[in-house]
């Protein structure tokens, strides 16, 4: 038997571009004296069933995903064409004093300046979601980023970043809003976003530590540990992954935080009122139109609060189907393959453990 030649392995796997002269090129990858080609074609193949198709098939799957989706397109309809298409909402644009559904011109009705109010919940969406979005891609992302290393790094670097979110954690978030928003006045949604969670990220990022370190110490962590794998590659391929579903639903409920804290501080006045909110609307209606005191205005008090409850509805909804996404035997089952199969799967991995 011919020796071979211990770095063989090392040598030949680097991947090699061959073209044939037409718009087809192949990827070669040698390894152990064989080759395998793929193509771009496969390559896009391969992405589309793994990353959209299987995932697809399990959000279109759940009617949680089905519902919460529609909710939020109606959202952004409103927040991007809706806004561009429906006039915006000024002094005597309509008939004041209209009651919902008497006229098309204002079908919500209008307050008592001549503004139409479904129009004023439309021109509002745009900077909610943008205020939403950042909000919660700011304290997720924070929250995962110091969670992981935490929990996977452990010693000195746990002990910092742990007591970092712990005197996050000790300050009360809603004076710290309010004392920032006082002092800096912001007037960009995605700022007004991130200071609305300025230490809201820290609950998460406990919580996501201690699902790392339970993570860690599993037998595919410790495998790619024993093979040399670079840290950052464990944890975008072995351990974030595992943290999405809960990542995902925590998004949700941070993109929910925003969106009651921008409303009760626009409606408390502390946040500056240029910026179109449905706060705003609320705070209008009681002090101006005496919604609450019989005054005949409690619709202009009803349309924003559907607006703010149908959103934050929305959102969790959505986070709860998504949630199936991340579990690759309900993408594998839903994909085609049998379930019988995927339990044949593990009884023989069972077997072989015990063996």
């Amino acid at each position: 038997m011919k020796p071979t030649d211990s770095t063989s392995d090392a040598d030949t796997a680097q991947p090699t571009i061959i073209s044939d002269g037409t718009d087809t090129e192949t990827f070669s990858f040698e390894t152990s004296g064989s080759t395998v080609e793929v193509t771009w074609r496969e390559r896009l193949r391969d992405f589309y069933e793994e990353f959209i198709y299987k995932p697809g098939l399990v959000a279109w799957d759940d009617r949680r995903t089905r519902i919460g989706a529609a909710i939020m397109s109606i959202y952004v309809f409103m927040g991007t064409l809706g806004a561009w298409l429906y006039p915006a909402p000024s002094t005597n644009q309509v008939e004041r004093g209209l009651e919902p559904f008497e006229t098309l011109s204002a079908p919500l009705g209008s307050t008592g300046s001549g503004q139409d109010v479904l129009a004023m919940v439309i021109h509002a969406t745009p900077e909610m979601l943008i205020m939403v979005t950042a909000g919660g891609i700011f304290a997720t992302g924070v929250a995962v980023i110091i969670g992981t290393v935490a929990g996977y790094k452990g010693g000195s670097v746990d002990r910092v970043l742990t007591s970092f979110s712990d005197v996050a954690m000790s300050i009360p978030g809603l004076p710290l809003v309010m004392v920032l928003a006082v002092v800096f006045r912001p007037r960009d949604p995605v700022l007004i976003g991130i200071l609305l969670t300025i230490n809201y990220w820290a609950g998460l990022g406990r919580s996501i530590r201690s699902q790392v370190l339970t993570l860690r110490e599993e037998s595919y962590v410790e495998a790619s540990r024993t093979m040399g794998v670079s840290t950052p590659r464990i944890l975008f391929k072995d351990i974030i992954p595992n943290l999405m579903p809960f990542v995902l639903v925590n998004f949700a409920n941070a993109a929910r935080y925003v969106v009651f804290a921008s409303v009760g501080l626009y409606y408390l006045g502390v946040l500056p009122s240029s910026v179109d909110n449905w706060g705003l609307q609320l705070e209008n209606a009681y002090s101006q139109a005496g919604a609450l005191v019989g005054g005949g205005a409690l619709y202009q008090l009803i349309a924003p609060m559907i607006a703010i409850m149908g959103i934050a509805l929305g959102l969790i909804l959505l986070a709860q189907g998504l949630d199936r996404v991340f579990n690759p035997r309900v993408r594998t089952r839903l994909a085609g393959e049998t379930e019988s199969t995927a339990d044949e799967e593990d009884r023989e991995t069972n077997t072989e453990v015990n063996m």
